[in-house]
């Protein structure tokens, strides 16, 4: 999707038609999913109006922390990332390949209906959307290509909304993702309160938004209202603290497979998965196979994997990772090193979530700079 013809059309949508924004949405058939407040943390579901949002609130995230708190205003975004990413709507944790049925000692084979929900995501950071585009390399290319994944990437709507903050967990810059979104979205706001003024400033970036944008009660957008969206999203730039030099940082993982960095980082990490599991980008899986008491019908279900389980290195020889060491290490140098052999890009993001939802608050970035210093 070629972006350029739509980039300079820039309007201004005020606070209070927002709700027409969400039901302009809904009007196309798109089942819309968005930020929504759980009783510890933010999360994503469905909205049905606008008081679903997280509105008047904000989050505090450090390495191992995690917190909700009221900002001093009204803004509906204005909070970072929460612990989900689209990748569970793209790539379901579990899903149905096809079923078999025994019928007169004959097997039926029955596939899977394809995907008929169209998702619109609202709130979309510009991460979340370069990992999707990660994980385009992983099933719209190649043999590993994912009919069910591409069908429901291209039914998607993808509405950014601009960073206007960042957490202390954040290394966006670093990795070239953020906080502003450049393409490869329908629509982006950029949400602007300055004293009794709320409005969001609406960029096009595809036909889909355009055609939703003429839907709505835009106004044509004024120097000083370019001027608080530019301020907003520099306020985000000046607040990432965290930094992670990329330079040869493929080769830096390649030449320092034993550096004594993995053992130290070893004797912190519980092995628990949970830094795999929040990534908006790993992409492994499994197959498992069920069969009905009788026998008489059986399922083959796709479930998502992590390289961090002992299980999931297990060869009949045994684990061909069964130390804490070895499956942190497979894991960051995946991520950062041969996924650009297989992929031509990063397999992070700069999000920070690993970061924030570990338990003992290991993180990555501290790792991969201890890796540049000579033991």
């Amino acid at each position: 999707m070629n972006p350029q013809p739509f980039l300079e059309k820039r309007k201004v949508l005020e606070r209070k038609d927002f709700g027409r924004l969400i039901d302009c949405i809904k009007a196309q058939g798109y089942t819309l999913i968005g930020p929504v407040l759980t009783e510890t943390a933010l999360s994503l579901g469905e909205i049905q109006k606008e008081t679903d949002l997280p509105i008047g609130w904000t989050d505090i995230q450090e390495p191992g922390k995690f917190q909700l708190r009221r900002r001093q205003d009204e803004a509906l975004f204005g909070y970072n990332v929460g612990f989900q990413s689209m990748k569970k709507y793209l790539f379901p944790p579990r899903q149905r390949l096809f079923s078999v049925e025994k019928k007169e000692g004959k097997l039926s084979f029955i596939p899977e209906e394809k995907p008929g929900q169209k998702y619109a995501f609202l709130g979309v950071r510009s991460c979340d959307l370069h990992a999707v585009f990660v994980q385009d390399k992983v099933f719209c290319q190649g043999r590993s290509y994912d009919p069910d994944y591409a069908q429901r990437r291209e039914q998607s709507l993808f509405i950014v909304v601009q960073c206007g903050q960042a957490s202390g967990c954040c290394f966006c810059l670093s990795m070239g993702c953020g906080p502003k979104a450049q393409e490869g979205f329908d629509l982006a706001l950029t949400e602007c309160i300055e004293t009794k003024h709320h409005f969001f400033l609406v960029e096009i970036g595809s036909c889909r938004g355009e055609q939703i944008a003429e839907l709505l009660p835009l106004r044509e957008a004024k120097g000083e209202d370019l001027v608080l969206a530019q301020k907003s999203i520099e306020n985000a730039q000046n607040q990432v603290k965290k930094n992670v030099e990329t330079q040869g940082i493929k080769e830096l993982f390649y030449n320092n497979w034993e550096h004594p960095r993995w053992d130290d980082v070893a004797g912190r990490c519980i092995a628990c998965s949970t830094c795999t599991m929040v990534c908006p980008t790993c992409f492994c899986w499994t197959v498992e196979d069920s069969i009905s008491m009788e026998g008489k019908r059986a399922e083959r279900w796709r479930r998502w994997d992590f390289c961090y389980t002992m299980e999931f290195s297990h060869l009949p020889s045994g684990s061909v990772r069964s130390s804490i060491k070895s499956r942190y290490r497979q894991w960051l140098s995946h991520k950062f090193g041969s996924w650009i052999d297989q992929f031509g890009t990063s397999g992070c993001v700069g999000c920070g979530r690993c970061i924030t939802w570990c338990p003992v608050g290991i993180d990555v970035t501290e790792e991969i700079a201890a890796l540049r210093v000579k033991p």
